[in-house]
């Protein structure tokens, strides 16, 4: 069937699987998502994003509970052009880059197969009724007939995705991998249609996004929790961003620029945990900014924003102490000082007015004991900073689920 063709035939069977005008009552509930970041880090190591021209990306993730039916978001938030989609679908993944094309589903925007996106927006997909699909892994395939410019992405999702030959391959059975990555590409999330379901945000830097993680391996502290969340109908979505600073933007927008977005924005949020500040200590002299060295009360007022604004939504606002640096490149005097600083005001102000709602102890989770400015030797990746898996569980575990008042111990 060649590509006109085929689109002719997925349209006609969008008449079935999407709802472009979906119930009024439909109780919508982010149950996956990553963070857009910018093309270009400007990090050695991390080089630009690579534009996409009459190719297909393939990309596999996991919702952490599941609904009548389903719609994705697709973000063109940090693009320069418009973005063309000329085909979209999303199937059940059963392994590698293959899926059940017997579920295969077109995604649609308005009820058409093709859509454009501004640059600077995002859109959601009308709704995909999947009762009947197994939970598991989907795959979602985005088409860009056109030159794309610069990619909305997200550069270390620690999941492996992939992307095609030259041609229109969404919702093909057979995948032309031309190669394999673990960056997301114009795709934040995915919402289900799930009453009684709740979202909780984690938002932070490369710790909270998994940095040092097994990849596919879904041993994040987020994905732990989730786990430990059991069957109940609870999603954490990791809006970590590698780099990524309370304050000042680099690698992507601050906390301060993003909250809006990744944690007001998504449906059916609840509570946020906000892990930010090793990187406003430390990071400026990497990029050579020292108008953007910060002291401990400026990382505090920042907190102190995200909390105010969080509590006007109704959010429980849970705050996360910042973890040992020892032995890493961020190990200076007046770096540790901060840090210590920092960490005393969470502890002394949680529950209060004045400070976090709750504050959960990450740096007692993964301390050397005999060496406590260090992670214990155990869990540490290598660098000195980020986590292991066994280190990201132990963080998990250090998570007390009486925090989100619907799970329960």
């Amino acid at each position: 069937m060649n590509t006109t063709n085929r689109w002719m035939a997925l349209a006609a069977l969008a008449f079935f699987a999407c709802a472009p005008n979906p119930p009024r009552d439909a109780a919508w509930v982010a149950a996956w998502a990553t963070s857009p970041q910018f093309a270009s880090t400007g990090l050695p190591g991390i080089p630009p994003a690579e534009p996409f021209q009459n190719q297909t990306v393939r990309q596999v993730i996991r919702p952490s509970f599941w609904g009548k039916t389903l719609r994705v978001r697709i973000s063109n938030d940090h693009g320069t052009r418009p973005l063309v989609i000329g085909g979209a679908a999303i199937s059940p993944r059963t392994e590698g880059a293959k899926v059940d094309l017997a579920k295969m589903a077109p995604l649609t925007v308005g009820g058409v197969s093709s859509f454009t996106l501004p640059a600077g927006t995002s859109t959601l997909t009308d709704a995909v009724d999947i009762r009947g699909w197994s939970e598991g892994d989907l795959a979602v395939d985005l088409y860009f007939p056109e030159h794309t410019g610069e990619p909305t992405w997200h550069w270390n999702g620690l999941e492996t995705s992939y992307v095609s030959e030259e041609g229109n391959f969404a919702g093909a059975a057979e995948f032309p991998v031309r190669s394999e990555t673990t960056s997301r590409y114009f795709l934040s999330g995915l919402e289900m249609d799930a009453p009684g379901a709740t979202a909780i945000v984690a938002i932070g830097d490369s710790i909270t996004e998994g940095a040092g993680s097994t990849v596919n391996g879904r041993q994040r502290w987020t994905d732990v929790l989730d786990a430990r969340l059991g069957d109940r109908p609870f999603a954490v979505l990791n809006h970590g961003i590698g780099g990524a600073r309370l304050l000042h933007d680099q690698v992507g927008p601050s906390a301060l620029q993003r909250f809006d977005r990744d944690v007001l924005a998504p449906a059916g949020v609840k509570y946020v945990v906000i892990a930010f500040g090793l990187n406003d200590i430390g990071f400026w002299r990497f990029v050579n900014r020292p108008e953007e060295n910060v002291d401990a009360t400026q990382i505090i007022e920042g907190y102190r924003q995200l909390i105010a604004r969080g509590r006007e939504k109704g959010l429980k606002v849970i705050g996360a102490t910042l973890t040992p640096i020892g032995g890493s490149v961020y190990e200076l005097p007046d770096n540790e000082q901060k840090r210590q600083q920092v960490n005393a005001w969470l502890r002394q102000t949680a529950g209060s007015a004045e400070g976090f709602d709750a504050v959960i102890d990450f740096e007692g989770a993964l301390r050397d004991p005999e060496q406590p400015l260090r992670l214990r030797p155990e869990f540490d990746s290598g660098d000195h900073v980020h986590p292991n898996d066994a280190g990201y569980r132990a963080m998990a575990e250090a998570v007390n689920l009486g925090l989100f008042s619907d799970a329960g111990e």
